[in-house]
C-alpha cells in the first residue's frame, strides 16, 4: 500500500484551481521595458506589462498602454523574459550526505527497522531544509518553474503541496514521485515496478491515485554503455500499456533514454516527452527530422555529464554570485576538497566529457530542425540551469532561441503552455527582469534585477539560501 497523507492528493487534486486562481498579488505595470516575451519574436522596445490577481493582463507600447491603478514600475534600460524553466530535477534532501535515507520506506529494504520516532522526525526536519535550499536557489537563479523527474516521495510529494498551498518560497514544482518502469531497468530501485500488465495495473493505479504525478516518467535503457553494465529493459508492448493507461487518467508521460533507437521507441510507444538527449552517440539526420516533425519535447540535461569534468578542471566557477548564493561555504569547500578529487579518478567523468559535445551538437541539430528542446540539468540546483543554458550557446543555438527553450518549450515539455512559459495576456505572471539583454549573449541572463513569481515580487532577503543571506538586488521592496 502507498500511503501519503491525505493533503498531498488534495493539493494535487486542485492544480488546475492553483493555475487559474493564483494568490492575491499587488496589481502593478512595468513600463518603458524591451520585452523578450519567449515566443521567440524579435524584442520589443518601450513597451507596458500589466499584471492583476498573479496574471499578466495586458501586453502593449507603453505610449498607448492604458491608465491603471496600482504600482508601475519603470524598465527603462532593462529586459523583461519570461520565468525560466528545468524540466528534469531531482530535488536534494532525501537522502543525507553519507547517503542515508533521510524521509520515507526504503523500497529495496521495506522490512528494515525503523529508526526511533526523535531520529525520522529530526532526519525529515534535515530534509525539509535542504530541500527549501535548493528550491529557493531556483528562485535566486530566475526560475520560477521545476519539474522533479524522480525522488522519494514523501520528500517531494510535500513540498509539492507546501508550495501549492502558498507555505514556502520556491517555484512552481511539478514532480513524478515515483517511476515506474521493468523490475531490473533502469531507476528500478526507486519505481512502480510492472513485469505483467495483468497483475501490476493494480500498483499503477494505486500509483497515480495516491500520488497524483503531475508527469509520469518511465525507462527505457539497457545500459551497456559508457561504465554502465548491461540490464533489464522494459518491453515496448508493456511501455504502449503504460502510456495508454496514463494518458487515459489524463497525464502526461516522459521517458528516460540515451540513444537514438530508444528514443524513437518510445516516441512510437506514444510517449509525450523525452527526459534526455541522446547521449550514446551522434544521431542522424533522419532523427533530427523526426524530431521536427513529431515536435515530441526533449529535455536538454547536458551540464549534469559536463559538471564532472568541469568541477575537476575548472572549480573556480564556484566563485561565480550565484554559486556562492547556492552553496554554503562548508559545500563549496567539500566539492573543491573531497568530491573533486574522487571525480577525478572516475572513468565515468572523462567518458562524460568525451561525449557531452556529442549530446550539444545533437540538440542543436534537433533545434535546427524545427524540434522542441527545452532547458534541464538532471540537477538540484539554480545556477545549473544558466550553465545549461551556456553548453547550447557554445554548441551554436543562437541566444534569442535559447531564451525560447529555456521558457515557452519547458512549458510545452510540460503540456502547461497555455498557462506559463510567455508574456502574454491571461497567462500566470511569472517573469525576470535583467539588466542586460539574454538574446546577445544568454549570459545576460544572470544580471536579475528582480524575479516574479504569480505577480508577487520575489523579495530574495527572506530566501533560505544554503551560501546565506543576501540583499535585494532590486532598488525597491
Amino acid at each position: 500500500m502507498i500511503g501519503f497523507p491525505s493533503r498531498f492528493a488534495a493539493c494535487a487534486s486542485a492544480l488546475a484551481l492553483v493555475l487559474t486562481t493564483p494568490a492575491l498579488a499587488e496589481d502593478l505595470v512595468i513600463e518603458n521595458v524591451t520585452l523578450i516575451d519567449g515566443t521567440g519574436q524579435p524584442n520589443q522596445t518601450d513597451m507596458s506589462v500589466g499584471v492583476e490577481d498573479g496574471r499578466i493582463t495586458f501586453v502593449t507600447p507603453t505610449a498607448v498602454a492604458p491608465e491603471v491603478p496600482g504600482r508601475h514600475i519603470d524598465g527603462s534600460g532593462r529586459y523583461l523574459i519570461p520565468g525560466l524553466m528545468d524540466v528534469h530535477i531531482h530535488l536534494k534532501g532525501a537522502r543525507g550526505g553519507d547517503g542515508r535515507r533521510m524521509v520515507g520506506v526504503d523500497r529495496t529494504n521495506p522490512q528494515a527497522t525503523p529508526p526511533p520516532p526523535a531520529q525520522v522526525a529530526a532526519d525529515a526536519a534535515t530534509a525539509h531544509e535542504a530541500g527549501l535550499e535548493a528550491l529557493a536557489s531556483y528562485l535566486y537563479s530566475g526560475v520560477t518553474t521545476v519539474f522533479d523527474a524522480g525522488n522519494v516521495p514523501e520528500h517531494i510529494l510535500g513540498l509539492r503541496a507546501e508550495e501549492r498551498a502558498g507555505e514556502i518560497l520556491s517555484p512552481r514544482i511539478f514532480a513524478t514521485g515515483n517511476l515506474v518502469t521493468y523490475p531490473g531497468s533502469h531507476g528500478s530501485g526507486m519505481a512502480i515496478e510492472i513485469d505483467d500488465w495483468s497483475e501490476d495495473k493494480p500498483a499503477l493505479l494505486e500509483y497515480l491515485k495516491e500520488q497524483k504525478p503531475d508527469i509520469v516518467k518511465l525507462t527505457l535503457d539497457e545500459h551497456g554503455w559508457g561504465t554502465r553494465p548491461l540490464i533489464s529493459l522494459l518491453p515496448l508492448d508493456l511501455m504502449q500499456d503504460i502510456i495508454l493507461e496514463v494518458n487515459r487518467h489524463g497525464i502526461r508521460t516522459t521517458a528516460h533514454t540515451s540513444s537514438e533507437l530508444r528514443a524513437t521507441e518510445a516516441i512510437f510507444a506514444g510517449v509525450d516527452s523525452l527526459a534526455h538527449p541522446v547521449i550514446q552517440g551522434p544521431i542522424t539526420e533522419e532523427f533530427a527530422k523526426l524530431m521536427g516533425a513529431k515536435k515530441t519535447p526533449m529535455a536538454t540535461t547536458l551540464t549534469i555529464g559536463e559538471g564532472y569534468s568541469r568541477l575537476v578542471e575548472h572549480p573556480e566557477f564556484l566563485d561565480q554570485p550565484l554559486y556562492q548564493a547556492s552553496y554554503s561555504a562548508e559545500e563549496i569547500d567539500k566539492l573543491k576538497t573531497e568530491t573533486l578529487p574522487a571525480w577525478k579518478e572516475r572513468g565515468w567523468t572523462w567518458w562524460m566529457k568525451l561525449m557531452t559535445p556529442v549530446a550539444q551538437e545533437n540538440m542543436r541539430m534537433i533545434d535546427a530542425a524545427g524540434g522542441v528542446i527545452a532547458i534541464a540539468t538532471d540537477q538540484t540546483l539554480g545556477p545549473a540551469v544558466h550553465r545549461e543554458m551556456e553548453l547550447l550557446q557554445a554548441a551554436g543555438v543562437p541566444a534569442a532561441r535559447i531564451v525560447t527553450i529555456a521558457t515557452l518549450n519547458g512549458a510545452k515539455h510540460l503540456g502547461k503552455a497555455d498557462e506559463l512559459g510567455s508574456i502574454e495576456p491571461g497567462k500566470l505572471a511569472d517573469m525576470v527582469l535583467l539588466s542586460a539583454d539574454p538574446t546577445v549573449d544568454i549570459n545576460n541572463a544572470k544580471q536579475i534585477v528582480w524575479v516574479m513569481k504569480g505577480g508577487e515580487l520575489i523579495d530574495e532577503d527572506k530566501l533560505p539560501l544554503a551560501g546565506g543571506n543576501f540583499p535585494l538586488r532590486r532598488e525597491q521592496r
